[in-house]
This record gives C-alpha cells, structure tokens and sequence, in this order.
C-alpha cells in the first residue's frame, strides 16, 4: 500500500497562487495519480489526473490555471495552482492507483489510495 501526504495548503487571496505537493512512499512513476477536492456540503470532484505516460486531465474550472506535475526522482505529486478564485476553496486531497487513469477524473474509477488532505482557502 502507498501512503500520500499532501502538504502546501493554506490562505491566499483571490487572483494568488500555491503549490501543494503529495510526497508518496512508493515509486511515483508506477501510479496514475491525481487530486480531488471537496469544499463544504459538496460532493468532492476530480481536479486533475497525471497517467504514468505522463498525460494530464483537468476538470474544465480549472484548465489554464492549475497544473499538474510529478517528479519521480522525489516521488511526489505537485498541483501548481494559479489565478485562484474563492470557488476553489476547499480540502485538497492526492489520490493514487496502480491501474490505468482513464474516467478517475470523473469519478466513474475510484482511485484506490487517498491522502489526508490540505486546506486551501481563498478570499
């Protein structure tokens, strides 16, 4: 089993940025992986998703301004989050699977591995 810690989160006003990392203790590169959030009384939702191959999915709010990166050599995760808006607002949580990405964004696949999540809050 892997394990995710995710660090980064914190308070930042509208239009800032911040980076959270996911430090994973397996080897990144074996994982499709991603981030999901969940703000209060809401459902959480896929944010983004990185494959082994190196492809990327964003959920459609957050194209253009968040990236997603792995560094596999420091087996972490990286959500490089920009131009933030007080609706991105939530926990943020790291999410890993051995099997293959495809629909993890959407929540059709559930990823099998979870993080504890950081806090992001925007005003």
């Amino acid at each position: 089993h892997v394990q995710l810690v995710e660090s980064g989160g914190g308070s930042v006003q509208a239009g800032g940025s911040l980076r959270l990392s996911c430090s994973a203790s397996d080897r990144a590169n074996r994982y499709c992986m991603g981030w999901f959030r969940q703000a209060p009384g809401k459902e959480r939702e896929g944010v983004a998703t990185l494959d082994t191959d190196g492809n990327t999915s964003y959920r459609d709010s957050v194209k253009g301004r968040f990236t997603i990166s792995k560094d596999n050599d420091k087996n972490t995760l990286y959500l490089q989050m920009n131009m933030l808006k007080p609706e991105d607002t939530a926990m943020y949580y790291c999410a890993a699977d051995t099997r293959a990405c495809i629909l993890r964004l959407q929540g059709v696949y559930p990823f099998g591995y979870w993080g504890q999540g950081t806090q992001v809050t925007v005003s």
